[in-house]
């Protein structure tokens, strides 16, 4: 259904922001983390998840936007169209030439232009200005992600009072990378509208708190910094799977056609799987160079072992993105000319999404998840890997240290994505594993899936936004409040 935006009146709603809401189409691919990772929440909390359709149109002024709603589950979806005159710029201009690049630490990589950041602005202002009517003086915002860094700025400019929380999914770079944006004062200033911002990792909160105290002087104490709202504070919140029913999926997936088909053609031998957008961040080269490498030195493993690398075109109108492609293409042809036979090919690329259903039961049909990203917020791949797995005979977790959820599964063999040698020896721990070691380090780490669920990280922190905090922090009592954790913080530090 349509409608224009207005006021929701006096009820009280919580409404979450992305850039793009997951497509809820039955039986089809959901790629990305951040789509993967709410909809489930969203399923079971009841809250609306507001975002952009996917479509642009000419914004008239003074006209309101169309919003088009859908019930999910006990949630709601609504979505609108963003201003066709500013999206190229916005999306990917700054977002993915400047944010993204700067935020996974490839500065190299980092293109900011002024027009950019000016599309960037708008498109933010726009979404405010959507978002504040459509809510109305009661919604509780809760926003995702490096596309709406300015997002609580704008809003409070409109009058918004009520919390606003702030959800980094990526990275946040060291303070030395992060301050080559132009914009970065601007940027970080606006973020402090927000009364709480987290974080994926104590790595990624402890970049940016470095950030404010040193670059920009902002006041504060601990985790928490006076703003003209009152005040804003840091945390860490590792964001889960519903391992349960992942874990449920790719039992069920064991019997589909597409699985079934899979398991036969790999037939006695060993399958080892990836998947990944088509991203520079992904470590896609060295994990195919650490695959060669392997075939390479132990010969004896061919037509043993091979490779299932599914990976999804993303963002194909910025070059960096193209040129990446082109490259894994053509190594993957060079690797599988090399080691390949009549009736065997060592590496199987796929340029194509699937829906979860499936990719549970090919990460149930692997011996081997091989998740090796350059630099990464969580990963969310490698717990569905972990939550896939026959409680009997589990596969082995290679997982980037450099990633998020090395922090959390301490069952996962840890590799440098930059050491080619190291991975294709640490394949060849994975592979000698014995069944007992692999259950014991199956069991660690399903143990933390299921204690640090998708909805536990919700509800912890919408809990944690909500908490009554004073409107002025005084800088001589400031001190003591940062420094007292929460239930949660208490959890996590002990955990890690």
């Amino acid at each position: 259904m349509s409608r224009n935006s207005g006021t929701r009146g006096s009820v009280q709603v919580d409404i979450i922001v992305s850039n793009r809401v997951a497509k809820v189409t039955p039986g089809g691919p959901v790629m990305g983390g951040l789509a993967s990772a709410l909809l489930p929440a969203v399923r079971k909390s009841g809250v609306v998840w507001f975002g952009s359709s996917g479509n642009v149109r000419n914004a008239v002024p003074g006209a309101p936007p169309l919003v088009q709603v859908e019930s999910y589950g006990r949630g709601t979806i609504a979505t609108v169209d963003l201003p066709e005159q500013h999206y190229a710029g916005f999306y990917e201009g700054y977002a993915n030439s400047a944010l993204w690049p700067l935020l996974h630490s490839r500065a190299d990589l980092s293109c900011a232009s002024a027009d950019d950041f000016v599309c960037y602005r708008e498109v933010n202002a726009y979404m405010a200005r959507t978002l504040a009517a459509f809510g109305g003086d009661d919604a509780t915002f809760w926003v995702h992600d490096y596309h709406f860094l300015l997002l609580a700025r704008d809003l409070r400019a409109l009058g918004v009072t009520k919390e606003i929380g702030f959800f980094l999914h990526t990275p946040w770079a060291q303070r030395r990378v992060m301050t080559r944006l132009p914009q970065i004062r601007e940027i970080v200033e606006a973020m402090l509208s927000y009364n709480l911002i987290g974080f994926q990792t104590d790595r990624d909160r402890d970049n940016f708190a470095e950030l404010l105290r040193h670059d920009l002087q902002i006041p504060g104490h601990g985790l928490t910094f006076k703003t003209r709202h009152g005040t804003c504070r840091l945390g860490t919140f590792p964001i889960g799977i519903d391992a349960e029913a992942f874990a449920e999926s790719a039992r069920k997936a064991a019997n589909d056609e597409e699985v079934r088909r899979l398991r036969q053609s790999v037939a006695d031998s060993a399958l080892v799987i990836g998947v990944d957008r088509v991203d520079y961040s992904k470590g896609l080269v060295p994990r195919i160079q650490a695959f060669d490498r392997l075939l390479t030195t132990q010969p004896d493993l061919k037509r043993r072992l091979s490779l299932l690398q599914i990976a999804v075109p993303s963002r194909t109108n910025i070059e960096a993105y193209r040129g990446l492609q082109h490259d894994l293409s053509a190594l993957v042809g060079e690797v599988n000319g090399r080691h390949g036979e009549v009736d065997w090919t060592p590496i199987r690329y796929l340029n194509k999404g699937y829906c979860q259903a499936s990719l549970a039961g090919f990460y149930r049909a692997s011996s081997i998840g091989l998740i090796t990203p350059m630099q990464d917020g969580m990963n969310l791949v490698a717990k569905e890997y972990v939550a896939a797995q026959n409680p009997d005979d589990p596969g082995v977790l290679v997982l980037s240290k450099f990633a998020g959820a090395a922090c959390e599964l301490n069952g996962a063999l840890l590799v440098d994505p930059r050491d080619v040698d190291g991975m294709a020896q640490r394949l060849v721990t994975a592979l000698a594993m014995p069944r007992c070691e692999r259950r014991e380090r199956w069991q660690s780490m399903m143990q933390t899936l299921l204690q640090h669920s998708i909805h536990a990280w919700f509800a912890g922190f919408m809990q944690e936004l909500k908490a009554p905090q004073p409107n002025v922090l005084p800088l001589a009592t400031a001190k003591v409040a940062a420094l007292r954790p929460s239930p949660r913080d208490q959890a996590f530090a002990t955990h890690h």
